[in-house]
């Protein structure tokens, strides 16, 4: 009995020795922490709290202009990097004073560029210089480190930010977090992103964790994840990584991995939250396979204007790993990196073992109201921007522009000037209209040499927006005006129905005839609102056109009104008396008493006399014409002149025909319809159609027994000829007024229709 519980206990000791191995951690997977230090529970034996900072705190992006950048020696990068990094800027290498000639040997020989390259005497435990590294910010205009608790019981690397703050004799703040630098990444606009490590180890303290981030880092909102990795060292570095304030690069697992679900958690989360612009996150998706296979492309380093990405064991991936990044970062240079002999992980790679210094001269460019999706049209769009030259040096006040391109056109330049507000300036984009996409960035430059736009990738991946269409619409009422006599005066109404602000920019006649009164402009029409527009008549002489296009101008496009003036209302020389049209009176002949019509001489002014030299019928014979007087005559001032027009029995029905009276001052032209039942009735071909009449531009005349098309204007010349069953033709360029349009039928019949080109 003693025995067979002897070999139970032993079993169940066995069972329970098993079970505490399956849970004991890799020690060598976390970052090569050792047995006894996963174990020793001290953290941050030499960490000292302070007040946060009194100025107002800005954590500079990975992204921002960089002087330098951290490693440490003994490396954990290839030395071929650090001869990469030596050509991009300073490299700031921690190494002991006894290890210092190795390194500098060891750099000759790789071909670093030494002149680039500052040793900076330290004892450090290990080379995860992006964990320990200080934490750079700007406090108001001045360099500044926040210091953390160091969440690795290594007390030489937790003393580095201390060695960094005396290096640069800058002030560093205590914040009493127990923080991680691969756990944080910053947009450089206050916004924040950690995993939930962060909450885990300082007591889920979440109140206390989000207080101190933003007294002590400016970081509000700060987005706190799942840690989509589920893995030991739960840093957003190995899953994730800012790209811009409003990119986020996030890594994509095949659907058949466990992990899957939860990276696009974490993908959605940022899909649908509001970067710092105002807008959601453009998440880009680098895949990785999962499993052992070697893949940390999310663990790279922005250094200016280059990115480092670390390559993994997969070519494939690898190279579709550089085409993300280059889609997301135009105009940056992307790397390829191979881990050499120290070798990269999925959770330890390039990031983890550098960290960027940021330029403490920088030019900030900080345009926050960012112009985006569609916008409520304005006369102009104002870009506010705050320039904040951290060298102290002065603003280039003549390089302080907004670049705006209007639909993919040639980009424009509109300066920026101060407004009452401390480094803030404002410029306008103006010259669109409704429908137009806007792109544009804002640039800025200092004495000191320093440029930088926003956003960093300027033309190549600009800020862009719409300027969207009101609801509604803009009226003019009535669209048609009628001046019968010199001096009428008459108006139009523009009226607001939109739910939008009307700008009338501009009114204009193409006629001096026409006067625009009673309103100065441009002016602006609140919704529900309307103008009286005011149009006086002064003719100053002869014209020949029937109608005159007022046109008002909006920022919505242009509205136009048509304005008719009878001939007789210009009051001078021949005139077709009592005619509605100012070129041709329409006459119809009911009945065998025909009809008639009465010319006036109305050269008052001038007493000149008017020789009438023919008044002929064109190109038909349905007409018997018998002037007044025989011809030619002299009609003296103020004298009329009657013509009757009789119809002549011919073998077609209802008929239109032309009669033209040649004159010394000019042609006037009569319209002739005819009663079908004056003539010779035959079976009529199907009626040939002319439209839209009148026309701006192009008019078409079709009809299945068309076989040709003939235009004239007034004057007799023949300026177009066409054949076929349809024909359309451009009058775009045509002079303005009435034209005839001679529809020639397969069998030889003709049919003259006007035409009014507007």
């Amino acid at each position: 009995m003693k025995k067979s519980l002897s070999i139970l206990t032993l079993l169940l000791l066995m069972a329970a020795t098993m079970q505490a191995q399956e849970k004991k951690p890799d020690w060598m997977r976390w970052h090569y922490l050792s047995e006894e230090e996963m174990h020793d529970t001290s953290r941050g034996m030499n960490f000292v709290e302070t007040d946060p900072p009194t100025g107002e705190p800005r954590f500079v992006a990975e992204f921002e202009p960089m002087q330098g950048v951290m490693i440490r020696y003994p490396l954990g990068i290839p030395t071929s990097l650090v001869a990469q990094l030596s050509n991009n800027c300073m490299v700031y290498c921690i190494v002991s004073s006894s290890q210092q000639n190795s390194a500098q040997n060891e750099f000759q020989n790789a071909g670093v560029n030494m002149s680039n390259v500052t040793f900076v005497n330290a004892q450090s435990d290990s080379y995860w210089v992006r964990d320990y590294g200080p934490w750079y910010i700007f406090e108001d205009r001045n360099p500044a480190i926040v210091d953390n608790i160091y969440n690795r019981p290594r007390p030489n690397d937790d003393n580095i930010s201390g060695v960094f703050a005396n290096y640069w004799n800058i002030p560093m703040y205590g914040m009493n977090l127990q923080h991680t630098g691969g756990n944080m990444m910053e947009d450089g606009r206050g916004h924040g992103v950690s995993d939930d490590l962060v909450f885990q180890e300082n007591n889920y303290n979440e109140e206390n964790v989000r207080e101190k981030m933003r007294d002590y880092l400016g970081i509000d909102p700060y987005h706190v994840t799942i840690d989509p990795q589920g893995d030991y060292i739960a840093h957003v570095d190995c899953w994730g990584k800012y790209l811009a304030p409003d990119k986020i690069l996030i890594a994509q697992l095949p659907q058949s991995n466990p992990r899957y679900q939860y990276y696009e958690q974490v993908a959605e989360y940022f899909e649908n939250t509001n970067c710092c612009w105002g807008y959601p996150y453009h998440v880009y998706r680098v895949q990785e396979p999962g499993g052992y296979t070697l893949a940390p492309y999310t663990n790279s380093l922005i250094l200016n204007k280059t990115v480092y990405v670390p390559m993994g064991s997969n070519s494939t991936y690898n190279s579709d790993a550089i085409a993300v990044y280059q889609e997301a970062m135009p105009g940056y240079e992307i790397v390829g990196v191979n881990g050499g002999s120290a070798g990269w992980e999925n959770t330890d790679a390039l990031h983890c073992r550098t960290r960027g210094v940021m330029d403490f001269d920088m030019l900030f460019v900080d345009h926050r109201d960012v112009l985006h999706g569609e916008q409520a049209w304005s006369p102009s769009y104002s870009v506010v921007s705050k320039f904040i030259a951290y060298s102290g040096q002065e603003l280039k006040q003549d390089s302080l522009l907004v670049y705006y391109s209007i639909n993919g056109g040639e980009y424009r330049v509109s300066h920026m000037t101060p407004t009452e507000n401390s480094d803030e300036y404002i410029g306008f984009i103006d010259g669109f209209v409704v429908g137009d996409t806007i792109n544009y960035y804002v640039f800025g430059a200092d004495e000191s040499g320093h440029r930088y736009t926003q956003p960093v990738f300027a033309e190549l991946d600009p800020h862009s927006f719409i300027v969207k269409s009101p609801s509604g619409e803009i009226e003019i009422s009535p669209d048609t005006l009628w001046f019968e006599q010199m001096s009428d005066i008459l108006t139009f109404k523009i009226i607001n129905n939109t739910d939008n602000y009307v700008l009338v920019q501009h009114i204009d006649s193409e006629t001096d005839y026409l006067h625009i009164e009673g309103i100065s402009l441009p002016a602006g029409l609140q919704p529900g609102q309307s103008f009286t527009i005011t149009v006086r008549f002064g003719a100053p002489g002869k014209d020949d056109h029937l109608a005159y296009d007022i046109r008002v101008q909006t920022q919505f496009g242009d509205y136009h009104v048509t304005a008719m003036i009878n001939k007789t209302a210009l009051d001078y020389g021949l005139v077709i008396v009592d005619s509605p049209w100012p070129d041709y009176d329409h006459l119809y002949i009911g009945n065998e008493n025909g009809t008639a019509s009465v010319l006036e001489n109305r050269n008052f002014g001038t007493q000149t006399p008017i020789e009438i030299y023919s008044i002929t019928e064109f190109d038909t014979d349905y007409l018997n014409i018998i002037p007044q007087h025989p011809l030619p005559y002299t009609l003296e001032t103020e004298e009329s002149f009657s013509i009757e027009f009789l119809a002549n029995s011919r073998t077609r029905d209802w008929v239109d025909t032309y009669v033209y009276v040649e004159s010394s001052d000019r042609q006037c032209l009569f319209e002739i319809s005819i009663n079908e039942d004056l003539l010779s009735v035959t079976e009529l071909s199907e009626e040939a159609k002319l439209y839209p009449n009148p026309t701006t531009g192009q008019f078409t005349v079709e009809g299945a027994n068309v076989a040709k098309v003939e235009v004239f204007n007034l004057v007799g010349q023949k300026v177009h000829e066409a054949e076929g069953k349809t024909v359309s033709i451009d009058a775009a360029e045509w002079h303005k007024g009435i034209y005839l349009v001679n529809i020639i039928e397969q069998n030889g019949a003709v049919v003259t229709k006007k035409l009014v080109v507007k």
